[in-house]
């Protein structure tokens, strides 16, 4: 599989480790996200929302993963809500639908995954 070479100029953060929960803040009443990382194989973007925000249901054509970083989020799948707590992931399958709402601020990684 042919990979893309990393562009350097566009990178978020600086070389080596990063502490990405600094890389994004909340802000009152809003869903804040981040591109850390696109490619056409997926892509990596982080998210800060605000007590009380959601993402409405929605679907994607792809596999995604959760993690969530900071805080709990009320994330439901084909209708079946869970509650997904700071170190816990989740994965939204293609195709089904789901949304995402946060009782609490929280910060969350999702990977999608292109096949």
């Amino acid at each position: 599989m042919e990979t893309s070479p990393v562009d350097k100029s566009h990178r978020p953060w600086p070389e080596g480790a990063a502490d990405i929960s600094r890389l994004i803040a909340t802000q009152p009443g809003a869903v804040v996200s981040r591109v850390l990382l696109k490619r056409g194989s997926g892509n990596i973007t982080l998210f800060a929302f605000d007590v009380g925000q959601e993402l409405s249901e929605h679907t994607a054509p792809f596999d995604a993963l959760v993690q969530v970083l900071q805080g709990e989020a009320k994330i439901t799948i084909a209708g079946n809500p869970a509650m997904v707590r700071t170190g816990e992931v989740v994965l939204l399958p293609a195709g089904k639908p789901h949304a995402v709402y946060a009782p609490v601020e929280l910060r969350m990684l999702l990977t999608m995954i292109r096949e």
